[in-house]
């Protein structure tokens, strides 16, 4: 049997209502180490990445990515982020982590003109056919969403890879080993319900009313599983080839 490297990456987590959730379960699955950093509780956001962790993985939060007096610690948080994009360090922006990723490395978060809530199909670009996350995914796959921002100008030289109807810039790579995604491949529909119901506006705007956001992941949740679980693995193995150069 060969040896593979276990790989450790920081997580940051941006608020208490947007943790890890599945992922952790899945990136366990692949020998992976998770160090978590409670931004929203006060610890510190290195300004490099250790030397023992490996890749960094940016969550979302219910603040703008450029609302620095909300969120005391996003400087320090896209100052992180925009130097390991520009050594190769493998990273992971979801939603919010997407946005504060793109502004770091130079592109531009705005209010989005539709929020979208609940779940949404992806529709892949011809570039996802070669991406080493993004390759193994079926054309229209759904995918849990809850945002009203959106990335209106991705950083140069960002290769596109997923959008939808009512937002451009789904998912992206940066470099190598950088992905900024705007949707939550990681939640569950209990997480979906609470954002609902602590963002009932949001949720409207896009037709839904109580419980129909979480419902809508519970029926699908065979259809997530099978489709994000390898997603994750994917990430992992690519952290890992890194490790392994």
């Amino acid at each position: 049997m060969i040896d593979t490297p276990r790989v450790r990456l920081m997580v940051v987590r941006n608020d208490p209502s947007d943790p890890p959730a599945l992922l952790v379960d899945w990136w366990s699955e692949a020998d992976v180490e998770l160090v978590l950093v409670n931004a929203d509780e006060g610890d510190v956001v290195p300004s490099s990445l250790p030397a023992d962790i490996d890749g960094l993985v940016l969550l979302g939060g219910g603040m703008a990515a450029w609302e620095d007096h909300i969120a005391p610690w996003l400087p320090a948080e896209r100052a992180l982020v925009a130097a390991c994009v520009s050594d190769g360090t493998p990273v992971l922006g979801v939603c919010l982590g997407a946005q504060i990723m793109t502004i770091a490395c130079g592109g531009t978060v705005e209010r989005a003109d539709q929020p979208e809530v609940g779940i949404v199909e992806l529709n892949l670009l011809p570039t996802a056919a070669e991406d080493p996350l993004f390759s193994a995914l079926p054309q229209g796959v759904p995918v849990g969403q809850f945002h009203q921002d959106a990335m209106t100008v991705v950083p140069a030289g960002a290769v596109v890879l997923a959008n939808t109807p009512a937002c451009e810039h789904q998912a992206y790579r940066l470099g190598d080993h950088a992905w900024a995604v705007q949707f939550h491949p990681e939640i569950d529909a209990a997480i979906m319900d609470s954002w609902a119901i602590e963002d009932p506006d949001t949720a409207s705007r896009c037709g839904l009313g109580p419980g129909e956001a979480a419902a809508g992941i519970a029926a699908r949740a065979d259809e997530l599983m099978a489709a994000w679980r390898p997603f994750a693995h994917a990430f992992a193995d690519v952290v890992r080839a890194t490790v392994s150069r």
